[in-house]
């Protein structure tokens, strides 16, 4: 008689004789590894709560201890949250926003003429002094980085920080050229970010567009990690899709759904303990199985709960005692956009963010169109700030565009334009970028571990008197890519790990550890993870 063929369930793992031995998570899916051991943790729902004593409402120390050794973060990596703006097209940031000077810093004042390029008249530039007071009417330094008293972005930022929150912040200017009107600069600095250490609890990165950066700009091409790029995050839906707790909540309370979740990983991990895979690897295929126990129990214990992550009904963003007014919510997408992206960062479910804000490619022949875009980008900087000081965590912020514009000297005296010079073109050689942190435990202190002026280590290069960069005052000012590796520099220098860079970028084009030294801004304000 013919001998009856047995066929595989459909949840039996695949061993095929031409295939190697599972090793990666992707090879024991497709081969049913992972799926078919699921067998040995099905008992039901009623009998898991044989043993109440077995399964607790919140995650238990067993659990918890087993998080660490799976690599689940409860907010994020312990690194600072790094959140950028990627104003496209251009905006301006040097002169009329946070002021920029020659060598000696910020206060080296540039030529009239400069400042009028610039975007400032003369009755408004920071060397003039009040008769009064013998001091300049317009510089402000109430966010230690010194910007023009009435910079629409500090405007903004004002409108949404406490004095407290602002006492608490400092920041730096790095003149840098970069091309205008154009997404291809490789500005934007995440994946290096991730590389220094940052990461989330739920995602690595974010940005509020699907593109390899999650912004406008590019990254650099040599930083770019495929495994963790950007997931988009521009709205509060986007956020509250992110976790899917399963149907166990709805059908159970959270404290029970968890208990449940408990149960299974210890049942499952009893059973495992007494199963023989017959794979190479068996220890790294159990831990896979039991790290996803505990990975699902974690995520119903903290998300249970849809509040947790919607940034709609965090009473710290929109309400009456919110960063942003319900009205103000509602009607701004930009809001909503900046809210979303800093509910995920700030609480470590993801490490570093991306908030594009679109339309600052703004020559258009007045002023106040400029004025208005800024404003709006600085009440977005300040809500990120405020929030990071609500929640009691430090902030990285990183302002930049691709180009920058130039004003003729003809002036705007409408109300919005506010009696400045008129954007008349674009300029790449006025451009700059600039970071603010924000400190829970004081303001951060300019970097002192050389023997240069600390007014150069807030101004990282320099630009020339008429008010161009000057392209040779540091590596970033001509060069996107060491503008970058700048930055990454100074996020680690904020965690003391600035010794770091060389081991973590071995090509990068910041030179020695003298040279690395003079592009730090500020002393370290946490010691390697917060």
């Amino acid at each position: 008689m013919a001998k009856r063929r047995r066929f595989l369930s459909p949840d039996e793992p695949l061993r095929h004789p031409d295939h190697r031995r599972p090793m990666t998570r992707r090879e024991f899916i497709a081969q049913g590894f992972l799926a078919g051991l699921g067998l040995v943790t099905a008992p039901t729902l009623f009998s898991l709560f044989a043993n109440p004593r077995a399964a607790y409402a919140a995650l238990s120390p067993d659990l918890e201890a087993l998080k660490n050794s799976c690599g689940i973060a409860t907010q994020g990596a312990g690194k600072i949250p790094f959140i950028c703006f990627d104003l496209a097209g251009g905006a301006n940031i040097a002169g009329s926003n946070v002021l920029v000077g020659r060598r000696g810093g910020q206060l080296d004042f540039l030529s009239s003429a400069g400042y009028s390029k610039l975007g400032l008249p003369g009755d408004m530039i920071p060397p003039l002094a009040n008769p009064q007071t013998g001091t300049s009417d317009f510089i402000d330094t109430t966010l230690g980085l010194a910007f023009h008293s009435d910079s629409a972005f500090l405007r903004g930022i004002l409108e949404k920080v406490s004095p407290a929150t602002a006492a608490n912040t400092n920041g730096a200017v790095i003149p840098a050229r970069s091309d205008n009107d154009t997404g291809n600069n490789p500005h934007n600095p995440m994946y290096g970010i991730y590389r220094a250490g940052a990461d989330g609890s739920l995602l690595t990165l974010i940005g509020s567009r699907s593109s390899e950066s999650g912004g406008n700009s590019v990254a650099p091409p040599a930083l770019v990690d495929a495994a963790v790029r950007p997931t988009k995050v521009d709205r509060p839906s986007d956020v509250t899709g992110l976790v899917d707790t399963g149907q166990l909540i709805g059908v159970l309370n959270q404290d029970d759904a968890v208990a449940v979740m408990e149960s299974i990983q210890r049942i499952s991990d009893m059973k495992l303990g007494r199963v023989d895979t017959k794979v190479t690897a068996d220890a790294v295929l159990k831990d896979l199985v039991r790290c996803g126990y505990v990975k699902a129990a974690d995520l119903a214990d903290r998300f249970g709960d849809p509040s947790t992550l919607d940034p709609a009904l965090d009473p710290d963003i929109v309400g009456p005692s919110g960063i942003f007014s319900q009205a103000e919510f509602d009607s701004d997408g930009e809001f909503r956009k900046t809210a979303s992206v800093m509910k995920m960062v700030i609480n470590g479910f993801a490490g570093a963010g991306t908030i594009t804000m679109g339309g600052y490619d703004y020559h258009t022949g007045d002023r106040a169109v400029g004025e208005i875009r800024d404003l709006r980008a600085g009440r977005c900087m300040g809500a990120c700030l405020e929030y990071a000081a609500r929640v009691g965590v430090p902030l990285m912020l990183y302002v930049f565009s691709d180009g920058s514009v130039a004003s003729n000297g003809a002036v705007d005296d409408s109300p919005e334009g506010r009696g400045k010079g008129v954007w008349t073109g674009d300029n790449s050689s006025t451009a700059a970028s600039f970071f603010l942190v924000y400190n829970p435990g004081g303001r951060p202190q300019l970097f002192s571990g050389d023997n240069l002026p600390v007014e150069q280590h807030q101004q990282i290069g320099y630009f020339r008197a008429d008010g161009s960069v000057e392209t040779a005052s540091s590596p970033a000012a001509n060069n996107v890519n060491l503008l970058v590796e700048t930055v990454i520099l100074n996020y680690l220098a904020l965690h003391g790990e600035q010794n770091r860079f060389p081991l973590l970028f071995p090509n990068h084009g910041l030179g020695n550890a003298t040279l690395m030294d003079s592009l730090t801004a500020f002393d370290p304000i946490v010691d390697g993870t917060i």
